[in-house]
């Protein structure tokens, strides 16, 4: 009986075996920013987390500032991309506004939104992370530029529709920070839907005509 030879895998450039690296060193900061918060968010222990020694942690980023900001960049710029992927689904549904604010919500759920409160805390006093930091907040400008250009074909309305995703954007931000003191959430999540209908009536009021428009 002739076995079929099984075909080697090609061995891994010097350049993907980094690139896993530091993903793996990535993945593990937002880990210990979630578990641990800020302050016990060390190099070691993410250095032990992602499995790798410290010189290797130390090659890829030479400071705790360096490592956590390219950790919340790193984590904004997938969720971001998942998000943009989710606006052709808004635009076909019977309600693209409600699927919109419920985007939203999802967008805030899970580790990002917990890691990034983290490094805001944080920055207040430390003014080289805030400098870091700020360099977050494009992807999730950009991406609130780029969804309301694709959603919304009318320029005259886009000002008013970018205003809109703001407020909302804040409004929800605060549900969650507050929520952080008993974490619950289902009452999150009521709470939001509570906001989102007083939005919608806000929507309604300043952008009558939208629904023709776009959204």
């Amino acid at each position: 009986m002739t076995r079929t030879a099984t075909p080697k895998q090609p061995r891994r450039t010097q350049e993907q075996r980094s690139s896993e690296m530091r993903v793996r060193l990535l993945d593990a900061t937002i880990e210990c920013l979630v578990e641990y918060g800020y302050a016990g968010t060390t190099t070691p222990r993410v250095a032990e987390l992602a499995g790798v020694t410290r010189g290797a942690q130390v090659h890829h980023f030479g400071s705790k500032t360096d490592l956590v900001v390219a950790a919340v960049s790193h984590l904004a710029q997938r969720r971001t991309e998942a998000a943009m992927k989710e606006i052709s689904r808004m635009r076909a549904g019977d309600d693209p506004l409600g699927t919109a604010l419920e985007g939203l919500w999802e967008l805030h759920q899970g580790p990002l939104f917990i890691a990034a409160i983290e490094l805001w805390v944080a920055a207040r006093t430390d003014p080289a992370l805030a400098v870091e930091v700020e360099k977050v907040e494009p992807y999730v400008n950009n991406a609130v530029l780029l969804a309301v250009a694709q959603l919304v074909p009318n320029e005259m309305h886009r000002k008013n529709v970018r205003d809109f995703a703001y407020t909302a954007m804040d409004t929800l931000r605060g549900i969650l920070v507050t929520n952080f003191v008993s974490p619950d959430p289902d009452r999150g999540h009521r709470r939001w839907l509570r906001a989102s209908a007083q939005l919608r009536l806000a929507a309604a009021a300043v952008m009558p005509d939208l629904d023709a428009d776009g959204l």
